[in-house]
């Protein structure tokens, strides 16, 4: 059983539940945006999409740790929470914020790695756990 094959329960486990700790910006949009990105936006809409952004990434942990005790959904789980980690490092160095969310940004990466490794050694089917 390889590194990948043996470990990735865990790698889902706690990565899933320091992705669910956005949803934290569900309930308090404007400090999370002043906390990661260092200023806030204002108004109703501002709220809504904040909150939703939240609440999104949230259930992406979630599903990172339903994946890790069901080996049936893990492919489709991984390459999706790696696909919105891989938007989300995009949209903030392209946006400038690089610099406050270095800690996040070589966590997802790190991440990202780690579930493209699994995803390739793995390939369609899932037959470890």
């Amino acid at each position: 059983m390889s590194f990948f094959n043996k470990y990735i329960k865990w790698i889902m486990l706690v990565s899933g539940g320091v992705t669910f700790t956005m949803v934290i910006a569900a309930v308090f949009p404007q400090q999370v945006l002043s906390s990661m990105f260092g200023t806030s936006i204002e108004g109703p809409l501002a709220e809504v999409i904040v909150r939703n952004w939240g609440a999104l990434i949230a259930l992406i942990g979630g599903m990172l740790i339903y994946g890790a005790y069901k080996i049936e959904v893990r492919h489709l789980v991984l390459t999706v929470a790696a696909l919105s980690k891989i938007i989300f490092i995009v949209l903030v160095v392209a946006n400038d914020f690089a610099a406050q969310l270095i800690v996040t940004i070589t966590f997802d990466a790190i991440l990202i790695l780690l579930f493209a490794i699994y995803l390739i050694l793995n390939g369609r089917h899932q037959s470890h756990g």
